[in-house]
């Protein structure tokens, strides 16, 4: 069965930015030559996120409120930040946000519903970052 390995690499000017990927996963789904298949799209890092949902920028910045509103970024609030780290928050929005996305392939091409994006969300960016696709299908 065919399949690809890729990854995409992220370094953000910002330490909270979401970035829409699904052109960059398409590309690497044709470039696979893949036509029925899946496609595995993985944040490989404990504070990022990769989501599907609409590309909307009211949206995005609801999904920020709504994150800051359930895990404040006040790093006195977590044990985790005793440790010298100043994260606490990002690895819990991680948690709340999701891990991966897996997507069908239709006829060589990203089979989603009305306004589905593939997005990747960081949280505690400004350093360089990787974001997996496995590519798998026939």
């Amino acid at each position: 069965m065919p399949s690809k390995t890729a990854y995409l690499e992220f370094h953000t000017k910002h330490k909270v930015e979401f970035l829409n990927i699904t052109q960059d996963v398409a590309r690497v789904v044709k470039e696979s030559g893949v036509k029925e298949g899946m496609v595995l799209v993985n944040a490989m890092h404990i504070t990022s996120s990769v989501y599907i949902n609409d590309a909307e920028s009211g949206l995005i910045e609801d999904f920020q409120k709504w994150l800051k509103k359930l895990a404040p970024e006040d790093i006195s609030l977590y044990k985790h930040n005793l440790t010298g780290e100043d994260n606490a928050y990002a690895h819990l929005w991680r948690t709340i946000m999701g891990r991966e996305v897996v997507v069908a392939i239709t006829n060589g091409k990203l089979d989603f519903g009305p306004w589905e994006q593939i997005y990747y969300a960081e949280f505690d960016g400004q350093r360089r970052k990787k974001v997996l696709i496995k590519i798998i299908g026939e």
